[in-house]
Order: C-alpha cells, then structure tokens, then sequence
C-alpha cells in the first residue's frame, strides 16, 4: 500500500510539474505573440506619423522655396507688392493688387452660384430622389468633376461666353444697370464667364461632399421630425441641415480652394487685364491666370521673381481661407455638441 501511494505521489508530482512547464510554455508564448503585436503597433504608429509629418514637410518645403525664389521681388518691392495696381513688365515694376482682386471677386461669385445650386443637387439626391434616379444622377454630376480644365475653358470661349454676352449680359444691365457691377460693354470674355466657369467646375465638389454629410444624418431624426407632423420641407429644415452645418462648411472650403486654384479655364475667359474694374463684364486677371500666361515669357529674374512671388501670395491666400473654415468646422461641430447635451 505505501509503494502504491508513493508511486501515486509521484505520477501526481510529475503531472503538476508537466502542467506547470506547459502553463509556462504556453505564458511565454503569449507573451512572445504580445511583444510581435506591439512591435506592429509601433512599427504602423511611426510609418503613419512618418506619412503625416512628410506631407506637413512637403507644405513647408515648397513655402521655403516659393519664399526664397521671390526673395529679389520681395526685397525689390516689400510690402508695396501687394498694395500696387502697377504691372509693367517693361519697367520692370510689379504690383499683386489687381490679381488679388480677380482671385477673390471670381471666387466669391463662383461660390455665390454654385453653393445653392450644389446644395439643391445634394438634397435631391438625399432626400427627394428615389434611389432608381439618385444614383445616375450623382454619377452625372461627378462625371463633371472629371472632365478637363480645358475642356471646359474650350466650352466657355466658343459657347458660354457668347450666350452669356448676348442673352444674359442684357438682362442683367437692364435690370441691375445702375449698379456699378452690370455697367459697361458686353464681350464674350471678362469676370462674369469666368465666375461662371468655377461655379460650373465646383459644384460637383461641393454636392458629393454635401451629399455624403445629408446622408450620414440618422434616420430616426428625419422619422420623429415627420412623426411630429413636419412636412419634408419642415424635416429637412429642422432634422438634416442643422447637424449638417460643419460639414457644409467643409464642402464649400472645398470647393473656395478649388476655385482659387483653376488655372487654365479661367486664363481662357477671364481676358487677362491687370486692372481693377467694378463692372463683371469688364476683362481681369486672378493670380493662377497671370502666371499661366506669362511665366513662359518672362525674361528677366524680377519679372520671375515676381511672378514666383504672386504663387506665394495664393498659397497664403488658401492657407489662410483653409484655417478660417477648419475654425468655423470646429465651431459648428462644438455648438452643436452643446445643443445635443
């Protein structure tokens, strides 16, 4: 009987330890497996803030050298650069004032045009639509958006530009004439095609965006709005545009920076006069348009710097805008948290 239970002890002992070598076994496996896991985790958390910190690189790279390419302009001229009406190349006399103007008057008009138009689009595909229609109908206004900037330059001069000269231009004059801003001749190429033009090349930015932030509302704030006795004008009023605003803002941000950058369709129509005129159907220049046409021709190291300095001045012009919208998406966002609570 005692050999028994000795030999019961044993088998017993050597099981405990057996059991006590896989538990330590499998430990160290699982810890083996966390230190592989965390070692991934830390290997995508620096790849990713490597990625991050390349682009906000980049952004400081290219400032660095648009400010070190002005630098003759710069000291040449000073702040007097952006304040001057003055660009004559054969003087060698520059001035950013009359582009600064075209850049923001045609952006400014652009978006009064295309926001409405981009938000009707968006809530018809969100909410009026039915899915049947909705879906080619977004595909048609993002087909927009792929067409190229020439294209659309080509459609405005051989097409937009007369039709607006010969039927719209006259209305306009007759109606609001004793504006300074529908006073003058009408021609086929000036401020008011050109703002035509953004409107046409933006909105389809702003109503996917538009689109997408309509959609995300939940649908339970449109069923209780309707329950309550809303009507769909009311629901869309009270339930969607509302928690909507940061995202709104968002897109037509968007869509500013688009417009303040389009280059090649706006030098085909806006006319290229660096003058500063009140009248839309009068010819101007935006920063992209002069230096499209004239950095291929200009010869000495002041006309480039200058002309390097106006890319500058739009880079600041769009960061600044960015900044502004990111402040009223961060101000929209945190006066709605607070009306939630």
């Amino acid at each position: 009987m005692t050999s028994i239970r000795d030999d019961e002890g044993i088998r017993l002992s050597n099981g405990a330890e057996t059991a006590t070598t896989q538990f330590q076994i499998a430990g160290e496996s699982a810890r083996a497996k966390l230190r592989v896991r965390d070692y991934g985790d830390r290997v995508f958390a620096l790849t990713t803030a490597g990625l991050a910190l390349l682009v906000l690189g980049l952004i400081v790279l290219l400032t660095i050298i648009l400010v070190h390419s002005s630098a003759p302009s710069i000291r040449q001229f000073g702040f007097g650069f952006l304040t001057s009406s003055d660009w004559d190349p054969v003087n060698d006399s520059y001035g950013a004032l009359p582009f600064m103007y075209g850049t923001a008057v045609s952006s400014i008009i652009a978006l009064a045009i295309a926001v409405p138009l981009s938000l009707g689009v968006a809530l018809c595909m969100s909410e009026l639509s039915p899915l049947w229609l909705a879906r080619p109908i977004g595909f048609m206004v993002e087909l927009l958006a792929a067409i190229p900037s020439v294209v659309y330059g080509l459609w405005a001069v051989f097409m937009l530009g007369p039709w607006l000269r010969d039927h719209i231009d006259p209305i306009l004059s007759a109606v609001f004439g004793f504006l300074p801003l529908f006073k003058g001749p009408h021609v086929a190429v000036g401020m008011l095609t050109a703002a035509v033009v953004l409107a046409i090349m933006i909105m389809p930015y702003i109503s996917s965006v538009c689109t997408d932030v309509f959609r995300a509302v939940p649908r339970h704030q449109r069923e209780a709005a309707l329950a309550l006795g809303a009507t769909k004008w009311e629901m869309v009023r009270t339930a969607v545009l509302p928690p909507s605003r940061s995202g709104i803002v968002g897109a037509v941000a968007l869509g500013l920076g688009r417009a303040l950058g389009e280059t090649i369709a706006v030098a085909m129509v806006i006319g290229n006069s660096p003058v500063i005129s009140a009248s839309l159907f009068k010819p101007s220049a935006t920063l992209a348009s002069v230096i499209a046409n004239e950095f291929a021709e200009a010869t000495s190291d002041l006309y480039q710097s200058s002309l390097i300095e106006l890319g500058l001045v739009l880079l600041a012009m769009a960061m600044v805008l960015n900044v502004l919208a990111r402040l009223l998406v961060i101000k929209g966002t945190s006066s709605a948290a607070r009306g939630g609570r």
